[in-house]
C-alpha cells in the first residue's frame, strides 16, 4: 500500500494539513455559530447556546479520543504507516477540546450564567467535582490528560525515554473509560451516544488486549522450551 505514488505523495503532502482541518472544523463550526448568536441571526446552538456549547465540546473531545486510539488498528489493518504520523496531533486535539469544554463550564455556566466571581466559579467547580459523580470522572480523565500532552513532543519522548514514555502513554486506556463513564453519568435517561462510545471504546481495548496476547504468546513459548 505504500508503495502507490499517490499514497506517498498524500501522505508526504497533504495527510497533516488535512488531518489539522478536519480536527479544527468543529471548533470553527462552533466559532461559527456563537459569531451568528452574537449578530442576532439563526443559530444552530438551541435554546441553551451555553448547555449546547460545552456539550458539544465535550462529545468532541471524547470522539477525537476515540479517534486517536483508532490509529494503530487502522495502521495495523490497513498496513498503511504514515497514519501514524498524525496520531500525535489527533491526541492534542482531543486533550484542547478537554479544556475548551472545561473552561466552557467554567466561564459560560458559572461565570456568566451564574453570575459567580471568579473565586466563586473556581469554588463552584471545586463543589462539583467533589459532589457530582459524572464531573469527578470527568476532571479525573482530564487530569490524566495533562501529562500525555505535555509529553505528546519529541523531546520530551527523548528526554523521559522511550520505555517511560510508553509507560506514561498507556494513561491513554483508563482516562478513556473514564472519559466514557463521565459522559454516560452526565446525560439523561437511556440516550444513544454513551453506548455507542463505550462500545467502540470496548473494541479498541479488546483490539489492543488480544494483539497483546498474540505478541506474548511465541515469548512464552519460546521461555518455557
Amino acid at each position: 500500500m505504500a508503495r502507490n505514488p499517490v499514497l506517498r505523495t498524500f501522505s508526504r503532502h497533504l495527510l497533516k494539513p488535512i488531518a489539522f482541518w478536519l480536527l479544527a472544523l468543529p471548533g470553527l463550526w462552533l466559532g461559527w455559530q456563537w459569531g451568528l448568536l452574537l449578530t442576532g441571526q439563526a443559530h444552530g446552538l438551541g435554546f441553551n447556546p451555553i448547555e449546547t456549547t460545552h456539550r458539544f465540546l465535550g462529545d468532541t473531545a471524547i470522539r477525537i479520543l476515540l479517534v486517536s486510539l483508532a490509529v494503530t488498528p487502522v495502521r495495523d489493518l490497513t498496513r498503511w504507516a504514515p497514519v501514524m504520523m498524525i496520531r500525535r496531533r489527533i491526541g492534542l486535539a482531543a486533550f484542547w477540546y478537554a479544556l475548551l469544554h472545561i473552561l466552557a463550564y467554567l466561564g459560560l455556566d458559572l461565570l456568566l450564567a451564574a453570575g459567580m466571581s471568579v473565586t466563586g466559579a473556581l469554588a463552584g467547580l471545586w463543589r462539583d467535582v467533589a459532589e457530582r459523580i459524572y464531573i469527578t470522572l470527568g476532571m479525573s480523565a482530564f487530569i490524566l490528560l495533562i501529562p500525555l500532552a505535555l509529553t505528546s513532543f519529541n523531546r520530551m519522548q527523548r528526554w523521559l525515554g522511550a520505555r517511560r514514555w510508553q509507560g506514561l502513554h498507556r494513561l491513554v486506556y483508563p482516562l478513556a473509560v473514564l472519559a466514557v463513564l463521565h459522559h454516560g453519568y452526565m446525560v439523561k435517561g437511556q440516550q444513544l451516544g454513551p453506548w455507542v462510545h463505550g462500545g467502540i471504546l470496548a473494541l479498541l481495548l479488546a483490539y489492543r488486549l488480544f494483539g497483546t496476547m498474540a505478541r506474548n504468546r511465541p515469548q512464552a513459548k519460546a521461555s518455557a522450551s
